[in-house]
């Protein structure tokens, strides 16, 4: 084993005018963050703790779209997902349609180590939450006055908007394609998400993968994506952990996550060249990016758009936090 590794991300397809401003936030989010996990492998906590951990804090800042923060539906309500996955025994817990659960990551901690299940959503983990005690709140904790306004001009577009931080119509190298971008075969705007995931490594060799979002804004109501789907957006098994962002729909259809771990096996590649395999082969038309972490000790990410918010940490000292090109 190579020691423990940590990466974070806060989202695929980044505005390439993005302000400087902005970027230097997002850069000091994502440092605070591989600090604060790697602390947490200091001090020996496993894998999954710290997965736990890190993205509940990204959750609780409302710089990206999860927790506080996230993106509005249609209706102008916050719909809150997450899955966290250990590899040890490929146990799993996953949440969806979320409104009043300040750490959706954490009630699917709970779902996985306290119900017989895998998956609740709606009104079903919104009970479970209530029987186990989770911190609740309104639903105004997590509607930002820049959601609201962002929200008004995706509605006067009759769009979905991807990443509520880019004015629409504007021509975006996160898209990566001719305007406008097809989804299922039906046209949207702007590509640029902001699903927040963290993957580990300890220093036992234990994977574990973590992934929270509000999804996309102005979502039809019930709208699931893939940040809740183990496979999808989140997996993690004794080779490696990895967590998704982007085009939703497009990383369901590819298993996106889950197809990392069965190159490792199958094809016997390293973890770089299955990341960039399935990045390269897995995605059709779709745009997307990952992080991953293997039980050698490994990180690597990659992603087939305008950069990605992302950052991390080795057992040896190595630290970097990016945003554009690999």
């Amino acid at each position: 084993m190579g020691g423990w590794a940590i990466a974070v991300h806060g989202g695929a397809g980044v505005d390439p005018n993005l302000p400087l401003e902005r970027q230097e936030q997002a850069k000091q989010l994502l440092t605070r963050c591989l600090n604060l996990g790697t602390s947490a492998l200091r001090a020996d906590l496993p894998a999954i703790d710290v997965v736990e951990l890190v993205v509940r804090e990204l959750e609780t800042d409302p710089f990206f779209n999860s927790g506080r923060g996230s993106a509005l539906n249609e209706n102008g309500r916050v719909e809150m997902e997450a899955s966290i996955m250990d590899g040890t025994k490929r146990r799993c817990g996953a949440v969806s349609g979320l409104s009043t659960v300040k750490n959706p990551i954490s009630l699917a901690r709970l779902v996985m180590d306290k119900s017989p299940h895998s998956y609740l959503a709606f009104s079903g983990a919104e009970s479970f939450a209530r029987q186990q005690g989770v911190e609740l709140v309104d639903n105004d904790y997590f509607i930002t006055e820049e959601n609201v306004g962002m929200l008004k001009l995706a509605k006067e577009a009759n769009t979905i908007l991807f990443d509520y931080r880019i004015p629409l119509g504007m021509e975006s190298c996160a898209a990566g394609v001719e305007s406008p971008i097809q989804m299922n075969g039906l046209p949207i705007s702007v590509y640029a998400p902001e699903t927040v995931g963290c993957v580990v490594v300890d220093s036992q060799g234990r994977c574990a993968a973590a992934t929270s979002t509000g999804g996309l804004m102005n979502k039809m109501e019930g709208r699931i994506g893939d940040s809740p789907l183990i496979g999808a957006g989140t997996y993690a098994c004794d080779l490696c952990g990895v967590s998704c962002t982007g085009e939703g729909e497009a990383i369901i259809r590819g298993t996106l996550a889950r197809e990392v771990g069965a190159v490792m096996e199958y094809k016997g590649l390293g973890l770089q060249d299955a990341v960039d395999f399935v990045i390269k082969n897995r995605l059709d038309d779709g745009k997307a990016g990952l992080i991953a972490v293997s039980n050698k000790g490994e990180v690597a990410c990659g992603f087939n758009c305008c950069g990605m918010f992302r950052g991390s940490a080795t057992e040896d000292g190595f630290m970097e936090v990016g945003i554009w090109d690999q």
